[in-house]
């Protein structure tokens, strides 16, 4: 398969009766797992979890994609996308009960290994979308994902929080999350049709052991690219989603809300991008000119946010701020602001130049992160033949999974030992690397595919 080397001058449409159930069933998906996201670190912390085995709770999902993902996409390739979603989603549903019902840490993680080793939702529902376009509109279909995506990370940490204060039982939440995959499972069973035809399937080398298969495709000269590519951006975005909420505490002094917010602006930037101009600025630019800027964006919008300035919004008070903090049960980031040691801003220079300051720096990277991964694994699309989307998807998958692992660790020491705009200035420094190689690569690409 060749790697498109030109912008499409025209794009096929999208068949909206295919496309629309993916959307669905990826939305619905989404809602539930967001429903729990928020609110893992109390789960581990109602068992006296210190702030390692939180860490540990939080991980334990990408580590398991990283083993279960690759293999699940392959399983697709074999056996087609509809029953490895139902599999996938019966068991995600499973592990929200368990975490529901769960009387220990070790039932806590142990639901999160089981989602993470066989949810592969996500990337089979790539694969599926994969199935139904074509290299012309391949990228506004994948962008739709994400802002099925999107919209999931607006309304699901609101339906928890409401769950949570209405019954204040985080069994609650846990439930209501297995309903919404419960719902997903009847909209596959019952509203999607397979879109991987037996001829497609058993075909090319066969390898379930997911590193070994994770290798093969890094040897590939073009795909490997891309895939590392994926990798490192991840690496670099998924620290600063990470230690966003201590950055805006150090320097604007927000609590939950106003990181509520702040992620609130980030979804709807996300979503607008994926829903209104991805298509037409992939038409424009082709995939690879679109990857190329994302990262630009992506760098931009580190590097702003680095460069914020230490201005606390005009209602904060650090006596306030602290009180709340230790008289309240820490989460995951209040849980680490004493292993980073984290000053409070002081009362001085209140204002909204670092609100705004932060609200121009998230355009960019918003914009950035809504199209860096549709555009990438629309490329990783073209660098396989069709019966490998399943398996390159999941790889690429698998490969983000290991990148949200390991970049709050990495962030996270960075910023203990450097200071709080460090992270920022040393991923924007990456990211804009990142861009160059992309640059670099935008007319090889082609050549080594």
């Amino acid at each position: 398969m060749r790697v498109n080397d030109a912008a499409p001058a025209e794009q096929t449409p999208l068949d909206r009766r295919r496309v629309l159930p993916i959307f669905i069933l990826v939305f619905v998906d989404i809602l539930g797992l967001t429903v729990i996201l928020p609110l893992l670190h109390l789960y581990a912390a109602a068992f006296g979890a210190d702030p390692l085995q939180i860490a540990l709770v939080i991980a334990a999902f990408p580590l398991a994609q990283l083993v279960g993902v690759p293999v699940m996409g392959a399983l697709s390739d074999r056996y087609g996308r509809k029953p490895l979603l139902l599999i996938s989603q019966a068991t995600t549903c499973l592990s929200f009960i368990m975490l529901g019902l769960a009387t220990s840490l070790e039932l806590v993680i142990l639901s999160r290994l089981l989602d993470g080793l066989f949810g592969a939702n996500l990337s089979t529902a790539q694969a599926a979308l994969s199935d139904v376009t074509d290299e012309t509109n391949r990228t506004r279909g994948l962008g739709i994902t994400g802002a099925a995506f999107g919209l999931g990370f607006i309304f699901g940490p609101v339906i928890a929080l409401i769950s949570l204060e209405l019954t204040n039982s985080l069994a609650v939440p846990a439930f209501t999350a297995a309903i919404y995959s419960f719902v997903s499972i009847l909209v596959t069973g019952f509203v999607f049709k397979e879109t991987h035809p037996p001829e497609m399937r058993g075909r090319g080398q066969q390898l379930w052991l997911s590193p070994l298969m994770i290798l093969r495709y890094l040897r590939k000269p073009a795909l490997g690219i891309l895939l590392l590519l994926m990798f490192a951006q991840q690496v670099i975005f998924f620290g600063y989603e990470s230690l966003l909420g201590l950055f805006t505490l150090t320097r604007l002094g927000f609590l939950g809300r106003g990181n509520a917010v702040l992620f609130l602006a980030i979804g709807l930037i996300l979503v607008t991008v994926q829903l209104r101009f991805i298509g037409r600025w992939s038409a424009r630019l082709g995939d690879k000119g679109l990857a190329t800027l994302a990262l630009g964006l992506l760098a931009l919008g580190l590097l702003l946010t680095a460069t914020t300035p230490e201005s606390p919004h005009p209602l904060y008070l650090r006596e306030i701020v602290a009180r709340d903090l230790l008289g309240t049960q820490p989460s995951a980031t209040e849980a680490m602001i004493g292993d980073f040691g984290i000053e409070l801003p002081s009362n001085e220079n209140r204002g909204f130049a670092g609100v705004l300051w932060l609200v121009v720096a998230i355009v960019p990277i918003s914009v950035g992160a809504g199209l860096i991964r549709p555009a990438l694994n629309s490329l990783i699309t073209q660098s396989v033949a069709g019966y490998e989307y399943g398996r390159a998807l999941g790889v690429s998958s698998a490969l983000v999974s290991a990148a949200n692992a390991c970049a709050p660790l990495l962030a996270g020491l960075i910023f203990q030992g450097m200071g709080s705009s460090a992270p920022f200035v040393i991923g924007a420094a990456l990211m804009a690397l990142l861009c160059l190689v992309s640059l670099w690569t935008h007319g090889r690409l082609s050549r080594l595919a």
